[in-house]
């Protein structure tokens, strides 16, 4: 037996069970090597006339036996000699495919100058051999084998050579090589899998159902033919014979077929591929019964090469907000799955977009299962981002009633995406919201909503509640409403909060008309309110002291015309801020708003207090005032602190 050139037990156990977290991957390294066998025989029959063979003769074969616990995986590639064997799998970490790569990127150079002067033909052979994409370069994927292995065995013959060879090694101390017998060139490689344990089976991988959803999950678009003998029915000819009480009869039998499609819808220009298959490859490959809302194709080239198939839904998954939920797009490098959801290549705000990525310039760690470095996946997410904004921005424009529809489903997520970033996404997500507007009835953007401000319009304008229909009815909406300004209704428990988060919008200020800084009184009305609160300073300290600290102050509103009072708010916390928190498990710590009741001065109600005050009844001013104050309360959906009261006093109006 030969020992490995390395130090083995160390190194083998490492290569199990650190580098890997998913034993699956075992087949997907082993298909890759056998790709990369493919193309090494492939590209050098480009060059050598001897060989004469075309693309379409290269397949790989996958095969189980159930009985045996096998499982082999076989190509018609390249193969290896005595010494290829001993050099590439008894020296771990050593990479056949890595120096076959360096080295026709050495000759690149060279052969670009030549096919320069090239025919047409000699040209594009010249440029399909420097055009090497070779999946493996760290020579530590075959060993993965072990996870699942107790013994792997490689049969191998040369192309060109008569003689076979034999590797076989259980993966612990080191491997033995012998002369043995192969039909053709190529590589067979035979796993004796592992014996089940209380704890973990590997019957599946000796299994047609298991071998099949494995080569689709993680090697589909490998670029040759991965073949297996398939079982299938079909119904037994009906014997001439049979009377008319003849039921049909089936039968099993085998047939060869390729399980994976080779290539990759998303490496097609998008001219090629109709929306039908588009719809068809997004249903099957994300599990949707609906069609994409939108379809995105992007293929690069430059410093980093990419292609790009994005599709953002029709309909919002179940499971969009809750925390079980994973964003990410699907990961490939040189069309074999990397990674299932990679979510560094979405921002939170656009985590509804699924699709896949695919490129052969990421540099990946050795497992082949993360990034070794961000630069590249950064650049790329930063592409991709722009994108998603460019088509959402076209959708707005051109397609209205299906983005109102898409920001239905996602809008909040959206709104989210500015409030978790302290607004610094609101450059890139500002002009995608919509929100509804109480004067033009219907759904608008921020910049719809500034075309269609007056001149003096200073701010942007919105209340924040439970719906469109109770929040247009608020005496602090009705009061901005009658002086010709449009007030955003916001019924989404994110709204408050990504307003406050933006705080501006193209130099407007955004305002709640329940802050009661809204800045909308005129001079006359600021006379008219310092008049007021002089001329009844009595009747406000004691309505403050009959509220006592449930308020930070009364004063006179600006802004009311027919209600007799309002419930406004002081300082960051608003009052749909402090009832969205107050459903939060954790309500008992988390901050109140500053409350004020603004008051309308001309109202009856106001005189009734003031002719009250004036003639010493102190029990109506107050209980007048916690009427006043409940049920401005009522109307901004806030509870009161005590109902039987609150209904005592009711009744002893009634009275």
């Amino acid at each position: 037996m030969r020992k490995f050139k390395t130090e083995s037990k160390k190194l083998l156990d490492l290569m199990i069970n650190s580098i890997y977290t998913n034993r699956e991957i075992f087949l997907r390294e082993l298909i890759s090597n056998a790709s990369d066998a493919e193309d090494k025989l492939y590209f050098k029959s480009l060059t050598d006339s001897s060989i004469q063979l075309g693309k379409n003769d290269l397949t790989i074969r996958v095969s189980f036996d159930a009985d045996a616990r096998t499982v082999t995986v076989s190509d018609n590639g390249l193969g290896m000699d005595k010494d290829g064997l001993d050099a590439n799998l008894g020296v771990i970490a050593h990479s056949d495919s890595l120096e076959f790569k360096t080295a026709q990127a050495a000759n690149a150079a060279g052969a670009a100058d030549e096919a320069a002067n090239a025919e047409d033909d000699e040209r594009e052979e010249s440029a399909q051999v420097n055009d090497v994409d070779i999946i493996g370069q760290f020579g530590v994927g075959f060993y993965s084998a072990f996870m699942v292995a107790k013994k792997v065995r490689v049969v191998t013959r040369k192309y060109g050579d008569e003689q076979a060879w034999v590797w076989e090694s259980d993966g612990v101390e080191g491997y033995t090589i012998e002369p043995g017998e192969k039909e053709g060139h190529g590589t067979d490689v035979i796993l004796y899998l592992k014996d089940n344990t209380d704890e973990e089976s590997f019957d599946t991988f000796a299994s047609e159902f298991g071998l099949k959803d494995l080569i689709k999950r993680y090697s589909n678009y490998v670029r040759y033919p991965i073949q297996m003998m398939c079982t299938k029915s079909r119904q037994k000819p009906k014997p001439e014979d049979a009377g008319d009480d003849y039921k049909p009869e089936w039968e099993s039998y085998s047939e060869l077929e390729t399980i994976n499609s080779m290539t990759p819808i998303w490496k097609r220009r998008k001219s090629e591929v109709s929306q039908d298959e588009y719809n068809e490859f997004y249903k099957s490959q994300f599990h949707d019964f609906t069609d994409p809302a939108r379809t995105v194709s992007v293929h690069a080239e430059g410093a980093i090469s990419y292609d790009v198939l994005l599709f953002i839904p029709g309909r919002a998954p179940f499971d969009l907000y809750s925390k079980d939920y994973q964003k990410g797009l699907e990961l490939y490098s040189s069309n074999v799955l990397i990674m299932d959801k990679c979510e560094e290549l979405v921002p939170d705000y656009y985590n509804f977009v699924r699709g896949v990525v695919d490129s052969q310039d990421l540099t990946l760690n050795i497992s082949r299962e993360t990034l070794q470095h961000n630069s590249q996946l950064r650049a790329i997410a930063h592409k991709v981002e722009k994108k998603i904004t460019g088509e959402l921005k076209k959708m707005r424009d051109n397609e209205r009633e299906d983005y109102e529809k898409f920001f239905e489903n996602f809008g909040r997520g959206l709104k989210y995406g500015i409030y978790s970033t302290y607004g610094s996404a609101k450059g890139e997500l500002g002009e995608l919201l919509l929100f509804y507007s109480a004067k033009q009835e219907k759904m608008v953007t921020l910049d719809e909503y500034i075309e269609g401000m007056p001149e003096d319009q200073k701010a942007i304008y919105y209340a924040a509640g439970e719906s469109a229909e109770r929040l247009q009815k608020m005496p602090m909406v009705t009061g901005v409403l009658s002086r010709g300004y449009d007030v955003l209704l916001c019924t989404q428990d994110v709204d408050d909060f990504c307003m406050q988060a933006m705080m501006n919008y193209n130099e407007k200020d955004l305002k709640n008309v329940a802050s009661g800084d809204l800045g909308l009184e005129s001079e006359s009305d600021k006379t008219a309110a310092e008049e007021a609160t002089k001329e009844h300073e009595a009747l406000f300290t004691a309505m403050k002291d009959a509220l006592g600290d449930k308020v930070v102050r009364v004063a006179v509103s600006p802004v009311l015309t027919d209600a007799p009072a309002a419930i406004t708010s002081e300082g960051p916390v608003s009052l749909e801020m402090e009832k969205i928190m107050a459903g939060m498990p954790d309500a008992n710590g988390m901050p109140h708003s500053q409350r004020v009741l603004e008051v309308n001065a001309k109202h009856d109600v106001f005189k009734a207090l003031a002719a009250a005050q004036e003639a010493g009844d102190s029990q109506k001013v107050s209980d007048y005032t916690e009427l006043l104050y409940e049920q401005a309360l009522l109307m901004e959906g806030l509870p009161i602190d005590d109902p039987v009261a609150f209904a005592q006093r009711v009744c002893a109006l009634m009275k």
